[in-house]
């Protein structure tokens, strides 16, 4: 069976407040590891009021104090909003706190408007522009090659595993060039996923930390008794990317029945266009569309993501893909 594991937002629904968010993430990533996912990790997003998540190596301390086993890691840090040597202290606590479990995804794209820009005291387009140096000088700062002239403490000798993230070629060049893993994120970006894996694959240069090249590619699925109940517990994901891409994200919002046929044509197909990385409905369906995106991508993992109002649906959805992909 294909590896799975889970993408968490960390996501604050309407009613709740991000005490209630972080205390479900622990939870949820308990229901992870008991259901035998291999990886759980968070991904940074700044001033989004449905996003909890801001400050993911602080929230990745929390997850990992409420886990055992499980790996826990960052899906990703946006490398342009920080500098290396911050992060491979982070990431190097992590280690020290978590030893054997830690993942380090990096992401190019900011994931902050002009106004966090202004508020993190940066030139992202800048900061974009130095990413792969600054992937190059962070895992320097683990690693010791090449030396650097200071070293981070925490951070230097921690065996932190780096991943390359994307939505576009881009980080599939860069990772097959540096020889690391590559995670694609196809659950909201599906547009490039074939062709990424085929330059990563084609250009994959082995490396001390990886031979042979390994993609994860990420999917929504949320899995329910029925093909019905998923759809009514994807309904408050479904408002809340519509939201986001008319300019106006909130909290994530309760279920409503028939959702999508309320939705004007253009909102609708903009739904539609993320179905090929899609898996929603009853343990079957969920596991005839994971069987039918890992066969179509061949991936070595999958990440899966999905958000319900109802904590507890979340996690029962964990348990059911799980039993049905075993299945």
């Amino acid at each position: 069976m294909i590896p799975l594991s889970v993408l968490d937002l960390v996501p604050i629904r309407e009613g709740g407040d991000v005490s209630e968010a972080l205390a479900q993430a622990a939870r949820y990533a308990q229901a992870a590891e008991a259901a035998g996912y291999k990886r759980f990790w968070v991904a940074e997003h700044h001033a989004t009021e449905g996003v909890a998540g801001g400050a993911a190596s602080v929230v990745l301390a929390h997850i990992g104090h409420a886990t055992k086993t499980i790996r826990i890691g960052s899906g990703g840090i946006m490398l342009p909003n920080h500098n290396p040597f911050v992060i491979a202290e982070q990431f190097g606590t992590l280690d020290a706190l978590f030893p054997g479990r830690v993942d380090l995804g990096l992401g190019r794209a900011p994931g902050a408007g002009g106004r966090i820009a202004q508020a993190l005291r940066k030139d992202l387009m800048q900061a974009a522009e130095k990413f792969p140096q600054d992937v190059v000088e962070l895992r320097a700062l683990f690693t010791g090659d090449p030396e650097l002239p200071i070293r981070a403490t925490p951070g230097f000798g921690a065996k932190v595993e780096m991943w390359m993230l994307g939505s576009s070629l881009f980080g599939a060049q860069l990772a097959a060039h540096l020889g690391l893993p590559y995670a694609f994120a196809s659950h909201f970006a599906p547009d490039h996923l074939d062709e990424a894996l085929t330059i990563y694959r084609r250009n994959f240069r082995p490396s001390p930390e990886l031979e042979h090249p390994y993609a994860m590619a990420a999917m929504t699925v949320i899995a329910s008794e029925t093909d019905a109940d998923a759809e009514l517990l994807a309904s408050s994901q479904d408002q809340s990317f519509v939201r986001l891409r008319s300019g106006d994200p909130g909290k994530l919002p309760p279920p409503v029945p028939g959702y999508r046929t309320t939705l004007p044509p253009h909102a609708l197909a903009m739904l539609e266009h993320m179905g090929s990385a899609r898996a929603v409905g009853s343990p079957a369906t969920v596991r005839e569309g994971i069987m039918r995106f890992a066969e179509r991508t061949q991936a070595d993992e999958l990440i899966l993501s999905g958000a319900t109002y109802d904590p507890a649906a979340r996690c029962h959805s964990l348990e059911l893909t799980m039993e049905a992909l075993k299945g």
